[in-house]
């Protein structure tokens, strides 16, 4: 892999966290075991020795942007000022990564416990099999609230299916979306501005751009990871005190 592109990464950080319950403070600023969810998310980033990363942020944007210089001082943020969606959100990062040819690894700084291991293992079957875009996948034993796979008949990564947008028979699938892609700079931003907005939320997703590509007959690829704690989201206090029992400690 010594010719391959160099690696960026963009860390979505700028939702509100309704559900947590503390609307004064950004999600990704809420503390597991003394941390703030972002600085998982950013510590096992700078593991991976990125070119560069980027987080975009929104909500509540000076603290984290602040938490963010605080331990990371190189990192670049950009503003997300509507939160029309992830697709948008990824968008804001053209300013920075556009004029790379570099494979981007996106984040969710909302998913702290994923390793440095799946993340190099990912990484690895990206480059060697030359796709232009890999998803994180896994299988859950309750899928309920995340994005289904739709695999076709051979295997292959068809589309990605946002829950409320789901038929009955694929709110059924096991194998859920978990937020994270490796995808090809160029690729991305042509992509991201084929999305459009017309699904349930209204909102201009990220997961389009695995139809967007493989239509084009680009090679789209899905890595698994084995174990599902590691793609555990926080979007609620009960989902941070089951993130604290798999890391073992109090929440």
């Amino acid at each position: 892999m010594a010719d391959a592109r160099p690696l960026a990464v963009a860390i979505l950080a700028a939702g509100k966290g309704k559900r947590m319950g503390n609307p004064d403070q950004a999600k990704v600023l809420a503390q597991l075991n003394g941390t703030p969810l972002l600085g998982y998310v950013l510590a096992t980033a700078a593991t991976l020795q990125p070119q560069r990363v980027v987080v975009i942020v929104g909500h509540q944007r000076e603290a984290v942007i602040d938490y963010v210089h605080s331990v990371m001082p190189e990192a670049r943020c950009v503003v997300q000022d509507q939160q029309l969606g992830t697709g948008h959100a990824v968008q804001q990062t053209a300013s920075e990564l556009a004029d790379l040819d570099a494979d981007v690894l996106i984040l969710s700084g909302d998913v702290p416990l994923l390793s440095e291991a799946t993340l190099l293992a990912m990484l690895k079957d990206h480059r060697q099999h030359q796709a232009v875009l890999t998803v994180l996948t896994t299988i859950v034993p309750d899928p309920s609230g995340y994005g289904r796979i739709i695999r076709s008949e051979g295997g292959l990564l068809e589309r990605i299916v946002e829950h409320k947008d789901a038929s009955p028979a694929e709110l059924e699938i096991a194998e859920i979306n978990s937020g994270v892609y490796l995808v090809r700079s160029a690729d991305l931003f042509a992509a991201l501005a084929q999305v459009q907005n017309a699904n349930a939320q209204g909102e201009f997703y990220l997961t389009d751009i695995a139809d967007i590509l493989g239509r084009q007959g680009a090679s789209v690829r899905v890595f698994t990871a084995a174990d599902w704690h590691e793609v555990h989201g926080i979007n609620t206090p009960d989902d941070l005190a089951q993130a604290a029992r798999i890391l073992g400690v109090d929440a």
